[in-house]
């Protein structure tokens, strides 16, 4: 299959937009902390029916988030992804690659099977914590490993050294399969290294946005 690149923009990447995708936790204000150090007005994406966000009937699983995030898309832009939201801008970086001018996927599954890779079970400690979110994200597993090679935009991989629900091992099988990717691992990062590690978070991220 050939590749599908992604929209190589003419302007500066530090002025491109960008668009904040949460975990299951749902909630937009997830990068907030991250954006603040960078000093970045992005948009920030919920996700209806996860963690404690209202529920709309007419999402009931990630190709309904996928859709979600083509729609905010009105111009190639960034995305920075956690968790699921990660799995879902792969999908939205296969689906429309003109769309998307660099990737930051952070502690995520990014389409390769966790699992087989030593990452914890985690959906008896997110419903306990969130006893009303949809059912459905329970069940979002899906392994885009042999389509991975066709995402051609910069990727910056994030990882902490302490995240049982996505080992470092699943950064490194992603690293591999992505054309263009650079994993940094930070000491003492867990699953939520976006919040407790915003300000070094913030730094990658924005030396990934005004690179060439």
């Amino acid at each position: 299959m050939a590749r599908a690149p992604c929209t190589s923009s003419p302007s500066p990447a530090k002025v491109a937009p960008t668009l904040f995708l949460p975990g299951a936790g749902g909630s937009a204000a997830f990068w907030g902390r991250v954006a603040n150090h960078m000093h970045l007005d992005g948009r920030f994406l919920a996700w209806p029916g996860l963690g404690d966000e209202p529920s709309r009937p007419d999402v009931q699983g990630i190709d309904d988030l996928v859709a979600m995030v083509l729609d905010a898309l009105d111009a190639p832009s960034n995305i920075v992804a956690q968790s699921m939201g990660g799995l879902v801008a792969v999908k939205v970086a296969l689906a429309a690659p003109e769309k998307v001018r660099r990737l930051v996927l952070a502690a995520t599954s990014g389409g390769v099977p966790v699992a087989d890779l030593g990452g914890s079970d985690w959906r008896a400690d997110y419903y306990a914590a969130y006893p009303h979110a949809a059912r459905w994200i329970g069940e979002a597993r899906e392994d885009l490993s042999a389509r991975l090679g066709d995402i051609a935009c910069p990727t910056l991989l994030l990882w902490g050294d302490r995240d049982p629900i996505s080992p470092v091992a699943v950064g490194e099988r992603l690293l591999a399969l992505l054309p263009d990717a650079r994993l940094h691992v930070i000491a003492g990062g867990d699953h939520d290294l976006a919040i407790t590690h915003a300000q070094t978070v913030a730094g990658l991220i924005t030396r990934h946005f005004e690179e060439n």
